[in-house]
């Protein structure tokens, strides 16, 4: 693997000197764009907006438009703007693991010590694991600032980049529905939930539609195009409910003996 970001992690006053990898790899077939008419591959130009010329990469800066012109900037202005977090992972608090809802995660990343870093990452490493709980850290990567999450993962140190309060959307939006819930449905659903209720075992999910998509893609390439399974997705009703969670638990009951 090829680390991403090189600095180091720091709780008090210790300091470990790391490096990061990415802990997700994306899973997606890589399919080409094509012109609908002869099956050429369509090819993306960055092109100068007012000479229609192509530009390339090394050419290239960013700035920020600022009254008629721009501000370029450089690469040593973005670290400069906090030298600090572009180099050091800074754990400033400690949370329950408990405490962190799902949806405030965006990425992993794999965290390995550097020379001479190999005792403190093994003492933060075994201080999380017994208190069960998260350093919260902030960082600049990739010219951005990031809020993140330090815990475990098997053996390794693990970060997860996380969203800002002001990154999540406000709920009230949704316009969502205050519906009354009579104490039986809460009973039954509730005793629905428990009876799936199990251990989370990583290995039983598995990524099929990479899989199934590549099936038909085989099959288009032959010429023999399967025909495609229907499926709709039907509400239940509200005078139903109580029926399909009797119909549920009785399910669930006979495929668990």
């Amino acid at each position: 693997m090829r680390s991403i970001w090189n600095g180091s992690v720091s709780f008090g006053l210790v300091s470990i000197p790391i490096k990061l990898f990415s802990g997700s790899e994306e899973r997606a077939l890589d399919l080409d764009m094509l012109d609908s008419h002869d099956h050429e591959r369509i090819r993306y130009k960055r092109v100068n907006e007012k000479t229609g010329e192509e530009v390339e990469w090394k050419d290239i800066v960013k700035g920020y438009k600022k009254d008629d012109g721009y501000v370029i900037l450089e690469k040593e202005d973005f670290e400069n703007a906090n030298m600090k977090k572009s180099k050091t992972i800074d754990i400033e608090q400690f949370i329950e693991e408990a405490e962190v809802a799902d949806v405030l995660f965006k990425k992993p990343y794999f965290i390995k010590p550097q020379k001479g870093g190999e005792k403190s990452y093994s003492l933060l490493r075994k201080a999380l694991k017994e208190t069960k709980k998260l350093g919260v850290a902030t960082f600049v990567m990739r010219q951005k600032e990031h809020l993140s999450l330090i815990g475990v993962y098997e053996d390794a140190l693990v970060l997860h980049v996380i969203r800002f309060e002001e990154e999540i959307r406000d709920t009230g939006e949704l316009e969502l529905p205050q519906e009354k819930i009579g104490k039986k449905e809460l009973e039954m659903a509730i005793s629905l939930i428990d009876q799936y209720t199990e251990a989370f075992d990583f290995g039983k999910f598995e990524d099929v539609y990479n899989e199934q998509l590549l099936k038909i893609i085989e099959s288009k390439a032959s010429g023999q195009l399967p025909k495609p399974e229907k499926f709709e997705s039907e509400p239940t009703p509200a005078k139903d409910l109580m029926a399909q969670l009797k119909a549920s638990l009785e399910k669930r009951k006979k495929t668990a003996s």
